[in-house]
């Protein structure tokens, strides 16, 4: 595991400079103007990251859930230093191509799911979903049917926050204030095993076909392109569908000729233990955007990968008409071939499973804490379910903020989470000792935390 050298920290009066200037010139996603705290990161190293005062933190969130192979990889920075230094920028519009998009894509293709065997590239999630969402209604256009522009979604989904990307995930505060939403867009009822009293005392797969097939014969099976979803929603809190909804969802998809959308942009590249989610639920959608794990996040990038028969019919006679200036920029291109390759020839794929195995064991008597509802794992994806009363399953009436920010000023852990659960998502290269040092810093803070979302001394 890399250790951070020994380099000189900026002092405190540097670091009050920088936290000026964050407050005077940034502005932040999720930040309140009246909150005046910064922690300013300067360095990473493994899993671990240090401030700018010489404070060491768990990366415990791998960053926003991307950092697969850990901070400080002389690989990648030897691998985009080299493609700087040979052909740092170029486009893919209409025959123009570079030998590390190509690369890239047959790389992808081979890894993919059977079946997936076109990639598109993108700079990140929000676009690659944009992508899907616009592929699924031109597909439908390209074969004669232009009335199919209804997308279905979930209900607490997130897909990124561009306008259709922002429409389609099932979270409100991405939609109040923000005028009229991406049209003929319909959220369902996500899966969610723990939270069952949703369900009216029915089987949770049950449920939800039933929702799901009435929602189609209401809005009819010829007006709808697709259904966008995350195999293990991450945002919503790391919820693991029971093992028989998404192979009945896609069946049933099928049989209306309805695309299934796969987002993989967090689930991707050994996240869930294989190198995509779909593969552990045993089902290959017509499309699967990745992003994040791609690249770790050394350089932004991502990949929409499709079936050759959603790509014949989007490029046609005359070509997709959308692209992005980075569209298979070869620097990103090369960073995540050497990304790929570090994470083969580590098995992380392995890793993911066996460390996020361990970890879940050592989190499991979380559960006999009075706020801790339940704990989900797959891979090295976790999830921990705050409440206020076990029997009502009703979530902290504070949220898990302060439980959050209580990991980072009291255990050094950084992490995040939504309102009912906290989010565990550490880079992939994870050893036994990080992730017991994980779990003591989480047992040692959830052990304070009140039913009314107070965190003791």
């Amino acid at each position: 595991m890399p250790t951070f050298p020994a380099a000189p920290i900026p002092g405190q009066d540097r670091t009050a400079q920088w936290v000026r200037a964050d407050r005077d010139r940034l502005i932040h996603p999720n930040l309140p103007s009246g909150r005046t705290d910064r922690t300013v990161i300067v360095e990473g190293r493994g899993c671990h990251v240090r401030d700018s005062r010489g404070r060491r933190y768990l990366d415990a969130a791998a960053v926003l859930g991307m950092m697969q192979v850990g901070h400080g990889r002389e690989e990648i920075v030897s691998a985009a230093t080299a493609q700087l230094g040979t052909l740092e920028c170029f486009h893919l519009w209409e025959s123009m191509s570079n030998d590390k998009a190509i690369e890239l894509a047959v790389r992808l293709t081979d890894l993919a799911p059977a079946g997936l065997d076109r990639a598109f590239f993108t700079s990140g999630g929000a676009e690659g979903n944009e992508i899907a969402l616009r592929m699924a209604r031109f597909f439908h256009y390209r074969r004669q049917q232009p009335e199919r522009t209804w997308i279905l979604s979930r209900r607490t989904a997130y897909h990124g926050i561009a306008y259709g990307a922002g429409s389609v995930s099932g979270l409100p505060v991405y939609h109040e204030g923000f005028g009229p939403q991406l049209p003929h867009v319909h959220h369902l009822t996500a899966p969610d095993p723990y939270q069952n009293s949703a369900y009216d005392g029915e089987d949770v797969t049950e449920f939800c076909l039933r929702e799901l097939r009435e929602t189609i014969e209401r809005i009819g099976p010829d007006r709808i392109a697709a259904m966008i979803g995350e195999p293990v929603m991450s945002v919503g809190g790391a919820v693991v569908p029971p093992p028989d909804y998404w192979p009945r969802v896609a069946e049933l998809l099928r049989s209306h000729g309805i695309l299934l959308i796969f987002d993989e942009v967090v689930t991707a590249y050994g996240r869930t233990g294989h190198w995509f989610a779909a593969e552990h639920f045993g089902v290959r959608p017509d499309l699967l955007v990745t992003a994040k794990g791609i690249t770790s996040g050394y350089v932004p990038h991502g990949a929409v990968l499709v079936t050759e028969e959603v790509a014949a019919a989007v490029t046609g006679s005359t070509g997709f008409p959308i692209g992005f200036t980075y569209t298979g920029h070869p620097t990103a291109c090369a960073v995540a071939l050497a990304n790929l390759d570090i994470i083969e020839r580590e098995k992380l794929l392995d890793n993911a499973t066996t460390t996020g195995g361990h970890l879940a064991d050592r989190l499991a008597t979380l559960t006999d804490l009075p706020v801790v509802g339940d704990v989900r794992q797959i891979g090295l994806m976790l999830g921990i379910e705050l409440v206020a009363d076990k029997e009502s399953r009703a979530q902290l009436p504070t949220g898990t903020a302060p439980v959050a920010q209580a990991l980072r000023e009291d255990a050094g852990i950084i992490l995040r989470g939504n309102p009912r659960s906290l989010l565990i998502n550490p880079p992939l290269v994870m050893d036994r000792a990080t992730a017991d040092e994980l779990a003591d810093g989480l047992h040692t803070v959830l052990a304070r935390v009140e039913p009314d979302g107070r965190v003791r001394p």
